[in-house]
């Protein structure tokens, strides 16, 4: 019987931030597709207090990748440790954990371990695999330090808000609506041009050029996941000046008032870049409120339509 060898990787950083502010940041994964480069969507299957399991899409050596993680949470430690339930080939396990540890000045050193194992030992495999953990780790420690140091409360920096709109026409139908991207510069008024690939199914490569309300064009550019019928994730990769991360959710439900549409959108805002954006003036809190208030209304825009596609038009909830 062959032995499983097991691989280990081990990452660090120094973050100049107090340890329990950059615990917050690496125990709430509902953060990480704003926070993190690589993180496109998460999604809860089992939470309490001090262990989850979730299903996670991140884009793994350039190509988006899901699996199934449990984690269990020390909060008193400053440590988490994870391993993955349903891993993607060649890999066959993974885990690892998080540490922080608290040191004399009051900044914290992030410890970032991997284990794993990969079919047949593959030496291009565990190759790959390890470039994929250098890059992805990288990324999400600079994350880390970017955020926690800025000097700001977490909470006005990274947030979350939700629109909803009744869609008399059916839950599927508005699905189909925000599916059809392709088509959103015939159907949307602030969407000028779009171009959408998907080169498996699902997993969509979104870019558009949109105008604001004070006629300013944006281009931006996005990956989505396509759960028919009820769900489209998406991660937003070229990003306007205020913002260092954006990820939102589409959700299609049919409840037992009648279906309806929700947009999620979770953003970390860019404080160096507000007053150049907004005025000499402007405060993080007129940051968020310009956020809230520009992207809410082209996700109401959006869902409007689509209302108005599958039937009828319908009225609005925050």
């Amino acid at each position: 019987m062959e032995r499983t060898v097991i691989h280990r990787t081990e990452h660090t950083r120094i973050v100049s931030a107090p340890a329990q502010v950059v615990y917050d940041l690496v125990a709430d994964v509902t953060l990480w597709p704003a926070v993190f480069g690589p993180s496109v969507y998460v999604r809860h299957l089992e939470r309490d207090e001090r262990s989850e399991v979730f299903e996670i899409w991140a884009q793994v050596n350039g190509k988006v990748t899901s699996w199934t993680s449990r984690r269990v949470l020390d909060p008193a430690r400053r440590y988490v440790s994870f391993r993955q339930q349903r891993s993607f080939a060649p890999v066959t396990s993974m885990a690892g954990s998080w540490l922080l540890r608290e040191l004399p000045d009051g900044s914290t050193e992030v410890v970032l371990r991997h284990r794993f194992s990969v079919e047949d030992d593959a030496p291009a495999a565990v190759e790959a695999l390890i470039t994929a953990l250098d890059r992805n780790s990288g990324e999400e420690l600079a994350a880390l330090a970017r955020v926690a140091e800025l000097g700001h409360p977490v909470a006005d920096v990274v947030f979350s808000f939700t629109d909803v709109v009744p869609i008399t026409g059916g839950a599927a139908a508005a699905y189909d609506f925000v599916n059809r991207a392709d088509l959103w510069a015939e159907r949307l008024p602030h969407v000028s041009r779009v171009r959408l690939t998907e080169d498996e199914p699902g997993v969509q490569d979104l870019e558009m050029d949109t105008v604001t309300a004070d006629g300013s064009a944006h281009t931006t550019r996005s990956v989505r996941i396509c759960h028919e019928p009820s769900w489209i994730a998406y991660k937003q990769h070229v990003l306007p000046k205020l913002l260092t991360g954006h990820s939102g959710l589409w959700t299609f439900t049919d409840g037992p008032d009648g279906p309806v549409a929700t947009a999620r959108h979770t953003v970390a805002l860019n404080p160096a870049t507000v007053r150049e954006v907004l005025g000499g003036q402007a405060t993080l809190a007129d940051a968020r409120a310009f956020v809230r208030e520009a992207l809410g209304r082209n996700s109401l825009t959006t869902m409007t339509h689509a209302a108005a596609h599958t039937g009828e038009g319908s009225q609005v909830s925050a």
